[in-house]
């Protein structure tokens, strides 16, 4: 049996858009990273090219566990980051939840939280998704604090789960499930652009 997902809408909301990542974004996702921060903060060692970034832009069109955004802010719609609910495992009704902005310039400005309500109401109500989960190191509370405004609860720690920079550190393990989504009193409503 082949799976298929659902049309990938673009979803707009809170001033932001996101809209299926693919080819056009694929010289922005190479800039991003190589980003030194971003690395940090993602926990990238490893050395990405750009002909593997071209070849993930491509293959996640038609994934079947994940769906990978692109993070726009309109007016001009120029990519701001991604977002994608990936490790989806649709006998479980779960994913993992990750998020990436293209630097500091775009940092404090709520455009993460934004683009991670709306990825969340995609998930519970178009994929009918139960538990997204994340993990976020423990020398980012920003970006734990971004996770909390939008709903996501932590559940534990994955103690010294990083070597970076000649330091051992913490990975944060948060999630949300549907029912504590849908009780939210500012969860976003979904425009399928």
């Amino acid at each position: 049996m082949t799976l298929t997902l659902p049309p990938r809408p673009v979803l707009t909301g809170h001033g932001v858009s996101l809209r299926p990542l693919g080819p056009q974004d694929a010289a922005a996702m190479f800039a991003l990273t190589q980003d030194a921060e971003t690395a940090r903060l993602t926990g990238s060692m490893h050395p990405i090219t750009e002909a593997m970034v071209h070849a993930h832009c491509d293959r996640v069109q038609t994934a079947t566990d994940r769906i990978d955004y692109a993070i726009t802010c309109p007016p001009d719609a120029a990519f701001v980051g991604e977002a994608v609910l990936n490790c989806i495992d649709w006998g479980q009704r779960s994913a993992n939840f990750r998020i990436m902005l293209a630097g500091p310039a775009f940092y404090g400005r709520g455009i993460g939280t934004a683009a991670t309500r709306l990825l969340l109401a995609h998930g519970f109500t178009a994929l009918h998704l139960h538990r997204i989960e994340l993990e976020v190191f423990a020398f980012n509370p920003r970006a734990q604090r971004s996770y909390a405004k939008a709903g996501f609860t932590v559940e534990g720690v994955r103690r010294d789960a990083l070597w970076w920079d000649g330091a051992f550190h913490d990975a944060v393990i948060m999630s949300i499930l549907q029912p504590e989504f849908a009780a939210g009193q500012d969860a976003p409503t979904v425009a399928a652009a």
